[in-house]
């Protein structure tokens, strides 16, 4: 379902991800439900946008953090513990 509907490309939005065959980014999307606005709210905003679309932009911010590598450093706090 993501690669369907997000494209990765440098000559769209300096290659951020989009919803393919948009300049709307995963990143807006993401910013926006963070905000607090509802999908119904994006649809509205954004006629060109599915719930699908969104959808597949939570799916591609949950994958890119389930990818991240994390580097401890011996002196680092870790959260929740002092």
């Amino acid at each position: 379902m993501i690669t369907q509907r997000i494209e990765i490309n440098p000559a769209i939005m300096m290659g951020k991800p989009v919803i393919r065959g948009t300049r709307i980014t995963v990143e807006l999307i993401l910013r926006k439900l963070a905000e607090g606005a509802s999908e119904g709210e994006l649809l509205e905003d954004y006629p060109h946008l599915t719930t699908e679309d969104i959808r597949a932009a939570v799916a591609y911010g949950a994958a890119s953090v389930a990818h991240e590598e994390v580097v401890l450093l011996p002196d680092a706090p870790v959260s929740g513990k002092s």
